[in-house]
């Protein structure tokens, strides 16, 4: 397998795991649960960060996401 084929394969694994944690996290937001968010939100924000150290995401991209998470669940509380 060409290298370039394999790392759009671990390119995209990254970037559905990011998609999905992300929901639940919006998820359990929305739905104001206090308990879970900060796990939910820990979570996610180490899957971005081993995103970023891998280059699937941009750095600056990682950091941004982060931030507005972070912002919604201080909007819960």
């Amino acid at each position: 397998m060409r290298n370039s084929a394999r790392k759009r394969l671990e390119n995209r694994s990254a970037k559905t795991r990011l998609k999905s944690l992300e929901g639940k996290f919006l998820a359990l937001v929305q739905a104001g649960n206090k308990e879970e968010g900060p796990k939910a939100l820990k979570l996610v924000s180490s899957a971005l960060d081993k995103a970023a150290k891998s280059g699937a995401v941009h750095w600056a991209k990682a950091d941004r996401k982060k931030s507005r998470l972070a912002l919604k669940l201080n909007g819960v509380k």
